[in-house]
């Protein structure tokens, strides 16, 4: 049987202070006026983890940052 391990990790609001993913009443879904700097500390992000081995598997936005829900194979 394969085994997973899980992390939950935080990034505060000040990483990411512009990263807006927005959906409307209707369910229209955008992500508008984001600078490309917010992007690409994501990207970053999700590089850096990606190379330890972590695979994301959720991302939450909140109003004090993001939280991300990441898994990966127990050896």
């Amino acid at each position: 049987m394969h085994q997973f391990e899980y992390e939950i990790t935080k990034y505060p609001t000040e990483a990411f202070h512009q990263l807006v993913f927005f959906c409307s009443e209707t369910g229209e879904c955008s992500v508008d006026q984001v600078p490309g700097d917010q992007t690409k500390n994501l990207e970053n992000l999700l590089n850096q983890k990606g190379m330890e081995g972590w695979e994301l598997i959720q991302v939450a936005f909140g109003k004090g940052g993001i939280l991300a829900f990441w898994k990966r194979s127990l050896a």
